[in-house]
């Protein structure tokens, strides 16, 4: 979409908001007298952190948090500043976002779609957050982008994975950095092949939620395409924690490859109980047993130990890459917390500098004015190599990391290593990809709230 369209699809929205507002929840027309929800009129500005703190995706929530507080560390001009110094825009000067400090306030999204909107809503309504960010689950992404749609604030959205946060529901005020369930597909399927063969039996475990439906089917389309027969896929409660009763089936299944569609504290679990059940260690179909995990973490291959060797997945980022940006954040993160961090802690710093450059560049705090200076941006410096934050879906593509378990770690931080950087080009897809939501798939009008 070109920068004219998305003005003038700006300018529609406000004047539909305007003659329309006693409709809105009175928390987003509260504010009525203010150019957009929550303009800055002081010398600070204050951004909303949204992450589980509780459930179980805590871990990464607070590996998140750490990232956060480091970005704002960066742009109040503290530390070394990071990756202020590699990012290829040179917006961002220390000296906060358009001259005002950042502040923030926090909030625990307890991995709930409902607990998250309450706090986001708070954030909003009580605190006067200007922009919302946070994840850790594609389902309170989806939620909490909802809201801040409905708000007038952007939402720039943390871990989450699935396709449908920049499919389906897609928003013109949420944006995307981290990568999707079609990219660990596109990606992992090749790898898979080459190292396993295309005669394969696989059976799938998924978490019972929308990053688990996308990831088992971009998983089950990318294998089936080189051959792959998928002989069960079975849903799982995301609050499990003993996956017992779910290993036992597959070996009764016929199946030669368990596809572990889980995540944090999930995956973990499952894997322990795969490997107790001597998946690892038993042949069928006259091949080895093998487990793929499509979505790993650094924080995941600690808690599952030694489990992980050899494992193959795929990871947004990991603090091995040797490029400019991940060597600075790398050494900032270490530096102030004493070890590497995640692909979570990178996607919310990055996603923080991101906005703050997004306001600098637009010269304005206006949400439609900083989706307008996100859209079809091109950047470098912040990891990954050349990124481009697409107008059309407001998904960011960039090469994408395959990964296995290490056979032989030299320390509780060296778990995975690199396999594979597969190319943009081989991941990349049209935005109205069925698996995107299809044609139907929009991102509407940007809203600038008030």
């Amino acid at each position: 979409m070109s920068k004219s369209n998305f003005t003038r699809r700006g300018l529609l929205k406000t004047s539909a908001v305007a003659g329309a507002g006693l409709a809105l929840p009175t928390i987003f027309t509260a504010q009525s007298a203010h150019a957009f929800t929550n303009e800055p009129t002081g010398g600070t500005v204050t951004l909303g952190f949204n992450v589980p703190q509780t459930g179980p995706y805590a871990d990464e929530g607070a590996d998140e948090l750490r990232a956060y507080q480091l970005a704002v560390e960066h742009l109040n001009g503290g530390g070394d500043g990071g990756m202020l110094n590699t990012f290829s825009s040179k917006e961002l000067d220390g000296t906060g976002i358009l001259g005002k400090k950042v502040e923030y306030v926090t909030g625990d999204t307890q991995t709930k779609s409902d607990a998250a909107r309450a706090s986001a809503k708070s954030m909003i309504e009580k605190d006067g957050a200007i922009m919302i960010t946070g994840g850790s689950s594609s389902g309170v992404a989806v939620a909490v982008q909802a809201l801040c749609q409905e708000a007038g604030v952007i939402f720039m959205a943390g871990l989450t994975h699935s396709n449908d946060t920049t499919g389906k529901d897609r928003k013109a005020n949420g944006f995307r950095h981290f990568f999707n369930s079609y990219m660990s597909g596109a990606a992992l399927a090749p790898v898979l092949a080459n190292a396993y063969g295309t005669d394969r039996k696989a059976y799938h475990l998924t978490a019972d939620y929308n990053w688990g439906y996308t990831t088992e089917e971009a998983v089950k389309a990318s294998t089936e395409a080189m051959g792959w027969e998928t002989v069960a896929a079975v849903k799982t409660p995301l609050t499990q924690t003993d996956f017992s009763s779910y290993i036992a089936p597959v070996l009764q299944s016929g199946a030669d490859t368990l596809v572990l569609n889980h995540y944090g504290g999930n995956m973990v679990n499952s894997l322990t109980n795969a490997v107790q059940f001597g998946l690892r260690d038993k042949q069928v179909n006259g091949k080895d047993f093998q487990i793929v995990v499509p979505l790993y973490s650094r924080l995941m291959a600690k808690g599952a130990g030694a489990n992980v060797k050899g494992i193959f997945g795929s990871t947004n980022w990991h603090w091995s890459l040797q490029d400019e940006g991940s060597k600075a954040f790398v050494k900032s993160f270490g530096t102030k917390y004493g070890f590497p961090p995640s692909q979570a802690a990178h996607t919310t710093y990055v996603q923080t500098l991101l906005y703050a450059d997004a306001v600098q560049r637009a010269g304005s705090f206006a949400p439609c004015a900083v989706a307008e200076a996100l859209e079809d941006y091109e950047f470098d410096g912040l990891g990954n190599g050349k990124t481009l934050y697409r107008g059309a879906d407001h998904q960011c593509f960039k090469d994408v990391l395959v990964v296995k378990g290490k056979e032989n770690p030299t320390s509780e931080f060296d778990l995975l290593e690199i396999v594979e950087v597969t190319p943009v080009e081989q991941v990349t897809y049209a935005p109205d990809h069925p698996q995107m939501g299809g044609a139907e798939a929009t991102l509407g009008a940007c809203n600038n709230g008030a």
